[in-house]
């Protein structure tokens, strides 16, 4: 049973003021709030027991944490790093997304071995309205949403498959196999191909899945442990973090090839690109770090020192997703 608590958010900052950056430290069950001016982490907010993603609602008025080993969901605002709301009884929110017209909230159980499908109204009196749970053995990891919201597509990271999914009717559309250990998914702005870090491997494989079934592209080579992407937000080029090779490439989408690689110690995850593009920021899992490479001079600018195992960063100064 879906239970809420609500706190009361603070007035926002004005609109020209630079809003924090959100660090999620799984290991601590927290989130570190970095000022973008003075880089110094001015404090840790609580979220639930091992929390890995967290994702930002389409409107952007939420900053959405997944607590996977507490079934709960913290709701934070990414102005004033005030706890909006937590949200229980989301059995092992492991990944999550919100399909572009907010109408679906699309959780990855990954110790269930199932997808849950959420209808989402925010306004209303229970928000969530489970739609159906839907089996994907075995470790269904991450997750992408087209922009018609029609479509979401996971990886099942011990099975070595993907898998698609009929946002409208809930039923798998169908599932194929991929490389080894296959972590996030990327798809292209036109939603025709779909990029997939193999964490096994070092590998990005890019499928056409424009047809009824996926077609494999090309396997692109970047570096040991590919795994997480984030756009650069010119709509021609994504990242991907190699969190083996402690390296980040740039892949153009054009052409499907390795245009830059940047350095990123500690084991590279997650990913945000600052609002003027000019610095990448990448948590490094194993450092206890967040990263920041300028990516004109191709250097590690900084570090700031956050919880154990940071994993994802986010931050409403940003560039394009696409």
């Amino acid at each position: 049973m879906l239970a809420w608590s609500f706190a009361l958010a603070h007035a926002a900052p004005e609109p020209h003021a630079a809003r924090p950056i959100f660090v999620l430290n799984s290991l601590d069950a927290t989130i570190s709030v970095i000022d973008p001016v003075t880089f110094t982490e001015t404090q840790r907010l609580p979220t639930g027991k091992e929390p890995h993603h967290l994702y930002l609602t389409p409107d952007e008025r939420s900053l959405v944490v997944a607590n996977a080993l507490a079934d709960s969901l913290t709701f934070i605002d990414p102005r004033t790093a005030v706890i909006q709301r937590t949200v229980t009884g989301i059995p092992d929110p492991y990944h999550l997304r919100f399909s572009p017209d907010m109408k679906w909230l699309v959780t990855a159980s990954n110790r269930l071995n199932r997808i849950d499908i959420y209808r989402w109204e925010r306004d209303a009196a229970e928000p969530f309205k489970l739609a159906a749970r839907v089996v994907a053995p075995r470790t269904p990891s991450h997750l992408m949403i087209d922009s018609r919201s029609t479509t979401l597509y996971a990886s099942l990271q011990d099975s070595d498959e993907l898998i698609a999914i009929d946002l409208g009717t809930q039923k798998p559309r169908w599932k194929s196999p991929v490389g080894k250990m296959p972590a996030d998914v990327y798809l292209s702005p036109d939603d025709r191909l779909l990029l997939v870090g193999m964490t096994g491997d070092e590998f990005v494989e890019v499928y056409d899945v424009s047809a009824a079934t996926p077609r494999l592209v090309k396997r692109i080579q970047t570096g040991a442990g590919a795994h997480a992407f984030r756009a650069r937000g010119d709509g021609r080029h994504v990242f991907v973090s190699n969190r083996v090779a402690n390296t980040i490439s740039q892949i153009d989408l054009q052409t499907l090839a390795v245009t830059d690689t940047y350095p990123a110690p500690g084991g590279p995850d997650c990913m945000e690109v600052s609002a003027d593009g000019k610095t990448l920021m990448t948590t490094s899992r194993w450092a206890r770090k967040l990263t920041f490479i300028d990516l004109e001079k191709k250097v590690v600018a900084r570090q700031v020192a956050v919880g154990r195992s940071p994993h994802g960063v986010w931050t409403l100064d940003h560039a394009s997703r696409r």
